[in-house]
C-alpha cells in the first residue's frame, strides 16, 4: 500500500510538473491576439456590431501566434498569416499602429502585380515571368470590389515581405504603405482557441 502511494504520487508531481513546463512554454513561445477588423474576413471573424461594417463573427476570432518560429530560422512563407507591429507608415497611412494580423503575399525581392480583375501575380527574383497566384479564400466578388489597386506593380526589397488582408477591399495594408520589415514581425498565426465553434487552424 505504501508503494502504490509512493508510485501515486511520483506520478502526482511528475504530471504537475510536465503541466508547468507547458504553460511555461505556451507564455514564452505564443501570444494571444484578438481579431478586430474586417481586413482578414472571412479567414478571421471580428465581431460585428453597428460600428464594425464588415464583420462576420458574434465575437472577434481569438487566435495564438508563434512567437518563437521566426527565431528558430524559418522564414514566412507566401500564404502565411502573420501578426506583426505596424510600421510607423503603415501607422500614418491607415490611421493606427499596434499590431495587424494579415496573409504574406510577397517574398523578399518578388515582384508583386495585380491586374485590372483583382488577382495577383507573382516574379519571384530570377524568373522570367509571372505567375498567377492561386487564393481559394477570395470569392470573385471580393476581388471585384478592390478596384483601387488595379494595375499596380510593387517591388519587395530585401528582408521585407509584402501583406495584403483576405478583405482586399476593406484591408490598409502593403499595396497602400508598402513591405513590413521582417524585424516587425512577432510570428505566424498558428492557432484559432476562440470561439469554439472555429477552433483549429485559420
Amino acid at each position: 500500500m505504501k508503494r502504490s502511494r509512493k508510485l501515486l504520487r511520483w506520478l502526482l508531481i511528475s504530471l504537475a510538473g510536465v503541466l508547468a513546463l507547458l504553460v511555461v512554454f505556451v507564455f514564452v513561445a505564443l501570444s494571444p491576439y484578438r481579431i478586430t477588423s474586417s481586413a482578414m474576413e472571412p479567414t478571421l471573424n471580428c465581431a460585428k456590431g453597428p460600428t464594425s461594417p464588415g464583420c462576420l463573427g458574434g465575437s472577434g476570432d481569438r487566435v495564438l501566434a508563434c512567437r518563437i518560429c521566426l527565431d528558430f530560422g524559418r522564414n514566412p512563407s507566401r500564404g502565411d498569416i502573420v501578426v506583426f507591429n505596424t510600421p510607423g507608415e503603415a501607422a500614418l497611412k491607415c490611421g493606427e499602429g499596434g499590431t495587424f494580423v494579415k496573409r504574406v503575399i510577397g517574398l523578399p525581392g518578388d515582384t508583386v502585380h495585380e491586374d485590372d480583375h483583382g488577382f495577383i501575380y507573382i516574379e519571384s527574383p530570377g524568373a522570367k515571368q509571372f505567375v498567377k497566384l492561386k487564393e481559394p479564400y477570395i470569392s470573385a466578388q471580393d476581388r471585384l470590389a478592390d478596384s483601387a489597386h488595379f494595375a499596380r506593380t510593387w517591388k519587395v526589397p530585401q528582408s521585407e515581405y509584402f501583406v495584403i488582408g483576405d478583405n482586399r477591399s476593406a484591408s490598409c495594408d502593403s499595396r497602400v504603405w508598402g513591405a513590413m520589415p521582417r524585424t516587425n514581425m512577432i510570428g505566424p498565426v498558428a492557432f484559432r482557441y476562440w470561439p469554439l465553434s472555429r477552433v483549429g487552424s485559420p
